[in-house]
């Protein structure tokens, strides 16, 4: 099998759990799919240009992977924390505004990378002549797929799925299409690069210029920032944790770069699936239909798939590419174990923030996130971003338990205040 074989059947693997029933389910099917398509594209263009043009190009995905979070921390406030705003102030100005904003934003911040790109590249100790055409495409790249988010997010939120999705699909296979197209055709990175982008940028106008409506100039800046302030502050942290702990494992040497991409590769479109039970979840809170057993039942059904599919992906693809199997196993080993924990601490996160305190729970998010960090950037170790993870794993595991505990007993003191007064 190819590599793109092997991606396409692990993609479909990941997607047998469709055929399950049930109304959340469904909903957490059309978020992931999207969010999969998303995110294998990347994947597979990352393979297919190191086979079709220069081996190195794989290593791309891990330049700007820490950017990948700037895009979420843009979309918590201008995306998610604008729709929950409307959904809750009933005022849908917030959604459109906040789509314009965003693209604006995003434009400023993604086109200071781009001018930066060489001093970027060797901040991340890796070679600037080798990845500079494909390094501003990846970043281009990673802020067009903004653009969209924050199209799709509004979707969402007004249930039109299916709409999501069909817009999903198009953009990737267009992003697929064009740049693997054009790399067996002309061989050429800059005209590959030119010609994918140009395509790209009109198609994502397009669906823009469809999916705004009329807006006034005022935005919610603060409560949208309220509403999803855990993913806010939690996808600057993740910025600089990536950033860091990056740049510290790439100084340990090729063997630890080519690991560390591999491992990344291999998990990093499971990672971007299992966020839809946190986009699911939000919905469902901000609506009033929250059901916590309900959602825990369905999250795990996704995460086992998602970490078999895990397992088979680096499996098939290991003899292709050859990673230190050690390194590669620590690495995705990692991954693995966080994938199995997700579903209860973000769960529990997602409806402590909306339902009991914003505040303590994105402060202990960040702790978190602060401990994760601070170990990925200072330990002198290839193992630094691994100890750093799994150290903050446990931490939010502990502390969300005593919050929710917390949250538990301050409602049954209530409801039995409440039965006093009635018996009265």
């Amino acid at each position: 099998m190819n590599v793109i074989q092997i991606l396409i059947f692990c993609d479909t693997i990941n997607l047998n759990f469709v055929k399950i029933t049930g109304e959340e389910m469904k909903r957490i099917v059309r978020v992931s799919f999207d969010i999969l398509i998303t995110s294998i594209v990347p994947i597979a263009q990352c393979f297919l240009i190191g086979i079709l043009l220069d081996s190195s190009l794989i290593n791309v995905f891990s330049l700007t992977y820490p950017l990948q979070y700037v895009t979420s921390l843009l979309k918590s406030v201008f995306a998610t924390g604008a729709n929950i705003f409307a959904c809750k102030e009933k005022d849908e100005n917030a959604v459109n505004y906040g789509i314009v904003l965003g693209v604006i934003v995003g434009a400023i911040l993604f086109g200071s990378v781009i001018c930066q790109i060489e001093n970027y590249i060797r901040f991340m100790n890796m070679e600037a002549p080798i990845y500079r055409v494909f390094g501003i495409y990846s970043v281009m790249q990673i802020y067009l797929q903004f653009v969209l988010q924050l199209v799709l997010t509004k979707f969402y939120y007004q249930e039109e799925n299916k709409k999501a999705n069909c817009i999903a699909l198009q953009f990737n296979l267009i992003n697929f299409g064009c740049v693997i197209g054009l790399a067996v055709l002309t061989k050429s990175q800059v005209i590959t690069v030119i010609v994918s982008l140009l395509v790209l940028f009109i198609y994502t106008a397009l669906i823009l210029i469809t999916s705004i409506e009329k807006f006034e100039f005022k935005f919610p800046f603060w409560k949208s920032i309220k509403y999803d302030s855990v993913e806010f502050f939690s996808a600057v942290m993740m910025m600089m944790i990536y950033l860091f702990g990056f740049k510290n494992v790439f100084s340990f040497g090729e063997n630890y770069v080519l690991a560390m991409t591999f491992a990344t590769l291999v998990t990093d479109m499971q990672w971007d699936i299992i966020h839809s039970i946190v986009v699911v979840q939000k919905v469902d809170i901000a609506k009033k239909t929250f059901h916590y057993q309900h959602h825990m039942k369905n999250a795990y059904k996704l995460d086992g798939m998602l970490i078999a599919s895990i397992v088979i992906i680096a499996a098939l693809l290991y003899g292709k590419y050859q990673p230190d199997l050690k390194l590669a196993m620590i690495f995705i080993g990692a991954e693995v174990w966080m994938l199995m924990m997700y579903p209860i601490y973000m769960t529990r996160t997602c409806y402590l923030q909306l339902e009991y305190s914003a505040t303590k729970t994105t402060i202990n998010k960040q702790i978190a996130n602060v401990i994760r960090m601070l170990l990925s950037a200072i330990l002198i170790s290839p193992y630094c971003t691994v100890i750093g993870q799994l150290v903050s794993m446990f931490y939010q595991l502990i502390y969300t338990k005593i919050l929710w505990i917390c949250k538990e007993t301050k409602l049954e003191k209530l409801q039995n205040c409440k039965a006093k007064i009635e018996c009265h």
